[in-house]
């Protein structure tokens, strides 16, 4: 077995390509469980390494994550290899991703509390477009954008649900949140906003029983909204450890330039 640095665990999804990789991991390297650990290797895709980070945050016990990809998209990834593992930690680049914290309040009355480390979304739930009030630091800025939804995405969620609603991509150290209307109707020639992320961006249905909307954090879904508060969570920050040549401010700048 190579002895690692620090106490590493390892963790897979439950793809056959993820488990494969586990196995032969394993039988190479020397891993602890995830309450010794002190760092952990990700098999999977990007779904899965929001898990994992999710999963952190529940438990209340953060450490750095490298993720190799044996999923499908593998954004958030790692180049997947067995060899020098130990040569690949020691040397990776940290990378601090501070996750959204979502505060959402259903027409009944219930709080519910999620973070997203991607974006905050709003989506109708019924054929009816959605009427939805937005704020900035309880300042009204739309009276009423009338949509199929709206989100609120980070540097590092700005390439994934945020750009394929025409938003804009954020470099890692931007300290900015974009705001980006998914089909808006009205206003029409609205495409969003960038935020300083020190700031609060509250987001009020207009007619909830009517047009119910959804609000979904990262992959945490809250149905039949009344209001939802976002801001930017910087006690929550998390690590994510990348090869000095697929580093992850570099990736997000590429993506700029991609066809």
């Amino acid at each position: 077995m190579d002895a690692l640095d620090k106490p590493t665990a390892l963790v897979a999804s439950n793809a056959e390509a993820a488990i494969a990789a586990e196995a032969l991991l394993r039988g190479r390297y020397d891993f602890v469980s995830l309450k010794e650990a002190e760092q952990i290797v990700a098999l999977g895709g990007d779904g899965f390494l929001l898990q994992t980070l999710h999963e952190m945050l529940l438990r209340g016990k953060v450490c750095p994550v490298f993720g190799m990809n044996r999923g499908t998209v593998g954004f958030l990834m790692n180049e997947w290899r067995i060899d020098a593992l130990v040569e690949r930690l020691r040397n990776a680049r940290a990378f601090a991703v501070a996750p959204l914290e979502m505060t959402a309040t259903r027409v009944n009355g219930e709080v519910v509390r999620h973070h997203a480390i991607n974006e905050v979304s709003m989506l109708r739930e019924t054929r009816q477009t959605a009427w939805i009030e937005v704020s900035v630091n309880r300042r009204v800025v739309l009276p009423e954008l009338i949509c199929d939804g709206v989100l609120v995405a980070t540097p590092a969620g700005s390439t994934a649900y945020n750009l394929s609603a025409q938003g804009p991509i954020l470099p890692l150290n931007s300290k900015l949140m974009a705001l980006t209307p998914i089909s808006p109707f009205r206003p029409r020639r609205w495409h969003g906003a960038l935020i300083p992320d020190d700031l609060r961006v509250s987001l009020r249905v207009l007619d909830p029983v009517k047009r119910p909307v959804s609000a979904v954090a990262d992959q945490h879904e809250v149905r039949d909204i009344s209001t939802v508060e976002v801001c930017m969570d910087r006690e929550q920050a998390l690590t994510l450890l990348f090869d000095p040549e697929h580093a992850l401010d570099e990736r997000i700048s590429m993506e700029q330039f991609a066809a």
